[in-house]
């Protein structure tokens, strides 16, 4: 009688939970109910409420669960390979959501949609990883592409392998990002040098280089909006200026 009784009551439970989320979407919920919402699909009859709130404790945030490795979270009491189907299968569709929102989109007028594809694609990574946008004639976003994976120096970005990839989706634009998985986007030295060689290596070849931004914690920094591709533009007509003269 008891088991019933405690099966009718977290049925209960988790059908006001879903009426909360057609009536009205995800606002006023707390994390961990997002969660417990996300795990009552995957588990019939059993309370969800603890596995979720142990989740939240172990990974700190909803964008910590999403992103724990798959052993991590089958370490977690109640938390099978359903519920880790279900967890990881939540991210990857976000960022399908949002890839469509960004391909064929005019990139330079539509920087929230942008950052927010970024943000949910690469922000969360352990390990930074640079992707390049291409873009057509009229700055629509052809195509995004993660490039390289790793610590991001000079000389572990390459940039003939950028122009190679901007030749082969007849790109005439592009736009370059990359996470820092400390969470501050202030550039390194490094990411302004990395920068630089490229901008010079995509204007040589005649494809124009709109931004770099460098996603953190919630937060990005814009090379185009701080001036600096701009000056490296100029910096390279100045070299061509120079070399012309010289010869």
């Amino acid at each position: 009688m008891t088991n019933s009784k405690n099966g009718q009551k977290s049925a209960g439970h988790r059908q006001r939970l879903r009426d909360r989320f057609l009536a009205g979407g995800l606002d006023g919920f707390h994390d961990y109910e997002i969660i417990e919402l996300l795990l009552t699909l995957f588990t019939p009859r059993k309370d969800c409420k603890e596995p979720a709130k142990e989740l939240m404790r172990r990974f700190k945030t909803l964008q910590g669960v999403f992103e724990a490795p798959v052993s991590a979270l089958c370490e977690i009491d109640g938390i099978g390979p359903k519920n880790v189907f279900g967890i990881k299968l939540i991210p990857a569709v976000s960022r399908r959501y949002l890839e469509t929102k960004v391909i064929k989109a005019d990139a330079i007028n539509n920087a929230e949609a942008l950052f927010d594809y970024l943000y949910h694609s690469m922000g969360a990574r352990p390990r930074e990883c640079f992707a390049v946008l291409f873009l057509d004639a009229k700055n629509r976003v052809l195509s995004v592409e993660t490039l390289f994976e790793g610590t991001l120096t000079a000389s572990s970005v390459y940039p003939r392998e950028v122009v190679q990839a901007a030749l082969r989706h007849h790109a005439a634009a592009l736009i370059f990002a990359h996470n820092h998985p400390s969470g501050d986007p202030e550039p390194s030295t490094a990411d302004m040098e990395i920068t630089r060689r490229l901008v010079f290596a995509c204007m040589t070849v005649g494809i124009t280089v709109h931004e770099h931004l460098v996603i953190g914690s919630g937060r990005y920094y814009s090379f185009a909006d701080q001036g600096h591709i701009a000056r490296m533009r100029r910096e390279f007509e100045q070299f061509g200026h120079d070399r012309a003269a010289g010869g």
